[in-house]
């Protein structure tokens, strides 16, 4: 899928929760604390967010190539989120999958203040949505799935280029490999320089301040 895993790509189609009516989730995981037994302690992180989607999405039949997590949390090499960032402004998240007769689905979710939560409430829907299918209502569950078919991605003369394309970079780039680029880039295109342009230097100038913000 072509789908971005970062930035977040929200749906065409999808209302938006504004920030001001985010709320707080109660999403946890349960730990054990010695002979006391289990208790629910410990905040989900991303991560456990995440691998909660993926093993959804895997009792549905749905293999990790065949579906995209996005949220504006920055990747690991692995794929999965990179630890220790702060929240983000925009908590979405997202999940974009392709099901048994190839046909593209996505859910997505807001209106919590937390990517962790958002993801967990995406878990906890794709799992209410399978009790369907377990209870014998296959083609029931087909059809409740037709509400969540992903619309096309807008014309790509109309996408707005992320700051690792502008620097030639894979979007897992770190902050100085974004300023390296940035350095190579600027000596090319510096509007001094032969052939150089304003334009293009003010849109390289712009992907290192985004990239300076996303990366550490």
């Amino acid at each position: 899928m072509t789908i971005n895993a970062f930035p977040c790509a929200w749906p065409n189609g999808w209302k938006r929760t504004t920030a001001a009516f985010r709320r707080s989730a109660r999403f946890g995981k349960a730990r054990q604390r010695g002979a006391s037994g289990w208790v629910s302690a410990q905040s989900l992180t991303v991560t456990d967010a995440t691998i909660r989607v993926l093993t959804e999405l895997a009792r549905m039949g749905i293999q990790r190539d065949d579906c995209v997590i996005s949220t504006n949390v920055p990747l690991r090499l692995d794929g999965l989120p990179r630890g220790g960032t702060a929240e983000p402004d925009d908590p979405s998240a997202v999940v974009y999958w392709r099901d048994s007769f190839d046909a593209r689905r996505v859910m997505a979710i807001d209106q919590y203040d937390r990517v962790a939560d958002n993801l967990a409430a995406i878990a906890a829907t794709l799992d209410a949505m399978r009790s369907i299918e377990r209870h014998g209502g296959a083609m029931i569950l087909e059809r409740a799935f037709t509400g969540f078919t992903a619309l096309p991605a807008p014309p790509l003369s109309d996408a707005v280029p992320t700051w690792w394309a502008v620097l030639g970079l894979e979007r897992d780039a770190t902050r100085e490999e974004a300023k390296a680029a940035h350095r190579r880039l600027a000596s090319q295109y510096h509007p001094d320089k032969p052939g150089g342009s304003n334009a293009k230097m003010a849109e390289i100038n712009a992907a290192l301040a985004q990239a300076e913000q996303e990366t550490a």
